[in-house]
């Protein structure tokens, strides 16, 4: 049945109703937004700070392992141990699938990255991320929303899962949490599409039911599902990195891939704040790996061919202390990791400017010291990926950021 005759009311009912019930249940917000372009980029936000020591460990850096003391993962090769790159970087294994990626070509690490912002602030640190200049709340609007104004998007297609735009897609190009109720480019073909993914999707669908109260749809789409303590009893939900691998495979790559859907996609994924019980391979981080590295690998099968064209960036607000804490976690740091990842990516490669984790090459003694801005990975991506002047990503993007060079050959020819 069509949707429109069901719900003849609610498409604004049937995304906002289902956003609030997956912010509460702890699962990643998603915005599409279309774009005059073939391309497709894909921006993944990982808020509350990824230990990029974890995710990516510099095993053969001489002070790795004393530094890291329990938070040091085995050897590769070992059981559970880090899956070797490059002979001196590796991943966690929870990252396991993103392996074949890199093997590839189409994964590159990033290393000793960080935006300008020093003070470790979250509530700081993300808006600086979003905002793209070099000083937290200095600005309404996000980078990429400029991007998209630029590109002429006008407009743009809203299908948020959460109840507000991030801030990084909020500005001109009017992008809003429950658009298609209000957008008359949106063709009612494309919201019944959105509708039968949302309603089949095993962690959207129930998100869906629940938010219209539908106890019918929530028993069909709960049947099956492994409830477990750690998820929600009613919703059929797992907290953590799970939900994050359903939510992206079942929907989000689906609409990615329509011809007339969306084009750029932003998806929040929290759980990254690890001030205790880190752990290596067991702990709180390892599961949100999981889900990010099992999320991107299904993210590329269900784009099909177009992950030829598509670019995935994940960025996070800074990284974690060198070291473990008093609660076996880190605390709040500045260097990390991101990857890059897509058929359109030059990858198979691990760049870094490496910094060295010899105590007196610490930032302030205690945390991995950046040496990239990620403002020349985004640059990077807007130029070569979506054709924006470099000129306009000087100063419009990313105001006064001229010395911010974009990084070369990060998107393949």
């Amino acid at each position: 049945m069509s949707l429109r005759n069901a719900l003849p009311l609610d498409r604004r009912s049937l995304l906002a109703g289902a956003g609030m019930v997956m912010l509460a249940a702890g699962m990643p917000r998603v915005l599409l937004a279309k774009a005059p372009t073939d391309n497709r980029f894909i921006l993944v936000v990982l808020r509350g700070a990824m230990d990029g020591l974890a995710a990516v460990p510099p095993y053969a850096d001489r002070d790795y392992r004393e530094l890291r003391g329990a938070l040091a993962l085995a050897e590769p090769g070992q059981p559970d141990g880090i899956i070797d790159l490059d002979g001196s970087f590796g991943l966690h294994p929870a990252l396991k699938p993103l392996h074949d990626f890199y093997a590839k070509g189409q994964l590159a690490v990033l290393h000793a990255v960080a935006t300008p912002y020093r003070d470790r602030s979250h509530f700081d640190g993300q808006d600086l991320l979003e905002n793209g200049t070099t000083a937290p709340h200095s600005t309404h609007d996000g980078w990429l929303n400029r991007a998209l104004a630029l590109m002429g998007a006008g407009r743009t297609l809203g299908l948020a899962v959460g109840q507000s735009v991030p801030l990084v897609l909020r500005g001109s190009a009017s992008v809003t949490s429950w658009a298609p109720a209000h957008l008359p480019d949106v063709s009612p073909d494309f919201m019944d599409k959105v509708a039968d993914l949302y309603r089949e999707d095993p962690v959207f669908g129930p998100a869906l039911a629940a938010g219209l109260g539908d106890e019918a749809l929530i028993s069909k789409a709960t049947a099956g599902t492994d409830m477990t303590a750690a998820g929600d009893p009613k919703m059929g939900i797992k907290r953590g990195g799970g939900g994050l691998s359903q939510a992206i495979t079942g929907t989000v790559g689906k609409l990615l891939a329509d011809p007339a859907g969306p084009r750029i996609a932003v998806i929040d994924v929290t759980g990254w704040d690890t001030h205790a019980d880190q752990g290596t391979t067991k702990g709180r981080l390892a599961p949100v790996l999981a889900g990010l590295g099992d999320g991107l690998a299904g993210l590329a099968t269900a784009l099909g061919p177009i992950w030829r064209n598509t670019v995935v960036l994940t960025l996070t607000e800074f990284g974690r202390t060198a070291a473990i804490n008093g609660t076996g976690g880190t605390d709040h740091g500045t260097g990390t990791a991101a990857f890059l990842m897509g058929g359109a990516v030059h990858g198979g490669r691990i760049i870094a400017q490496w910094p060295g984790l010899d105590r007196s090459r610490l930032y302030q003694a205690r945390d991995l010291a950046p040496t990239t801005d990620t403002r020349a990975i985004c640059k990077a991506v807007l130029r070569d990926h979506l054709g924006l002047p470099a000129g306009a990503l000087d100063r419009v993007v990313f105001p006064d950021s001229t010395a911010v060079r974009p990084m070369a050959d990060l998107v393949a020819a």
